[in-house]
């Protein structure tokens, strides 16, 4: 059984990486089993746990195979073990004719028979790809929001400053457009402003249990107050926390009624030159400012609100 023998305790498999450098992971807790990539090379230098994006569950890095990968892995050591053993049988075949008018004869003959097959698979294509902006690993997953494979850094703040920049692009064309082509590139810019900070907001409080929705800055901040005891707006003046309100509003209006004032714009954004029945105006000034509320807004919100790393 030398050929058997040969292959020792331990044999070395690869995975492939696909097209884009990633190696598929999974979450080995049964009620997760999120799949995600990372980019081998990239983030932490030292061992460390690998973490679910997805529920923040930490573990050893072999324990995060994927399903498709071991069974690939299995069939190529079961192939292997298999061919080893039908070399060493093979070197045991022999035959001994019969001698004389009645001797019998012996022989023992191992027949031909395809090897196991060996289980091809193929990495999934994700949806967001992701540079940790805390240990720098490169990684995907499915809709936008999670926690680092390596370092376990939620990226929620990330994601954040990603679409305000955004925001800030769409300004800079804004600047150089044509009127009516102006008009709807400052209106977009704030859309992505107000829909970016309710995204990551949102996000933010659900790891803590809490459904609370940022479109309305004044009923999140009470509410959070009321579930983390802080204030994620405290640092912001009066005038800036009402222009930021003032502005938040109007995006309301644009997304609901067409752009036009109503006595509930009147009433909630305190704005002195509001007329009902009018188009209601947004400056790019307005969209700076609510980009830079926001920000701090945001980093108030990350360092008070969101869980330690698991």
């Amino acid at each position: 059984m030398s050929n058997l023998r040969n292959l020792g305790n331990q044999m070395m498999v690869s995975l492939a990486l696909d097209e884009g450098g990633y190696l598929g992971r999974e979450c080995p807790v049964e009620s997760c089993l999120g799949y995600f990539k990372i980019t081998l090379g990239t983030g932490l230098k030292e061992p460390a746990p690998c973490h679910c994006p997805y529920c923040g569950h930490s573990g050893e890095q072999n324990n995060f195979f994927t399903r498709e990968q071991n069974e690939y892995l299995s069939s190529v050591v079961m192939q292997k073990i298999s061919g080893a053993l039908h070399k060493d049988l093979k070197s045991l075949e022999f035959e001994h004719k019969p001698k004389g008018m009645f001797g019998i004869g012996f022989s023992l003959k191992v027949k031909n028979s395809p090897p196991p097959p060996i289980r091809y698979y193929r990495e999934k294509q994700l949806e967001t790809e992701v540079t940790c902006g805390r240990c720098t690993l490169r990684y995907a997953i499915y809709g936008a929001f999670g926690w680092c494979p390596d370092c376990g850094q939620h990226n929620s703040l990330q994601i954040l400053g990603k679409n305000l920049d955004l925001a800030k692009k769409a300004l800079a064309l804004a600047a150089s457009a044509e009127a009516e082509m102006t008009e709807y590139l400052i209106g977009g810019a704030l859309e992505n402003v107000v829909s970016a900070f309710d995204g990551f907001g949102r996000e933010i409080c659900l790891q803590k249990g809490e459904d609370i929705r940022f479109q309305n800055l004044t009923g999140a901040r009470r509410r959070v107050q009321e579930a983390f005891e802080f204030d994620f707006a405290e640092g912001l003046s009066s005038a800036e926390w009402e222009a930021v309100c003032r502005v938040f509003q109007k995006r309301h209006v644009l997304a609901h009624k067409m752009g036009v004032i109503d006595e509930e714009y009147v009433r909630r954004s305190k704005d002195p030159g509001a007329i009902v029945g009018r188009k209601v105006r947004v400056s790019p000034e307005e969209v700076v400012a609510a980009v830079g509320a926001v920000e701090f807004m945001g980093n108030r919100l990350f360092v008070g609100a969101l869980p330690p790393a698991p």
